[in-house]
């Protein structure tokens, strides 16, 4: 099994941060994770892959995203489990924005609100 945490970091290019918020576009996130665990099935022998992000306020050092991928092999395993996080951050319509002391920026990528946004198989 390979798994993969996510937290909120405290700087982002030398700049600290207080705190993020994640938004999306929860339907088409749904079915943006769901085409990344076929594709990733498909792939790779799978026998389980969970991919979660959370929505919302986030403080420093929380976790916002996991993708954990069970496999016959650990090989496949990271392999597949690399694949679904670093395709979610390019496909995945999540909207981050970062705050700081003097204001906040939304950036380009992965977003999250209270609640969570996954895929179960």
């Amino acid at each position: 099994m390979a798994l993969f945490v996510g937290v909120v970091r405290d700087q982002n290019a030398g700049r600290p941060v207080l705190r993020l918020e994640y938004e999306a576009y929860e339907e088409m996130a749904l079915s943006e994770m769901q085409a990344i665990d076929r594709e990733a099935r498909r792939r790779w022998p799978i026998t389980e892959i969970r991919i979660v992000h959370r929505l919302g306020r986030m403080e420093i050092g929380e976790a916002s995203v996991a993708v954990a991928v069970a496999s016959p092999h650990r090989d496949e395993a990271f392999e597949a489990c690399r694949f679904a996080i670093d395709t979610l951050k390019k496909t995945v319509p999540i909207w981050k924005k970062e705050f700081y002391a003097d204001g906040a920026v939304w950036l380009e990528g992965p977003g999250a609100c209270d609640h969570e946004v996954g895929t179960r198989s």
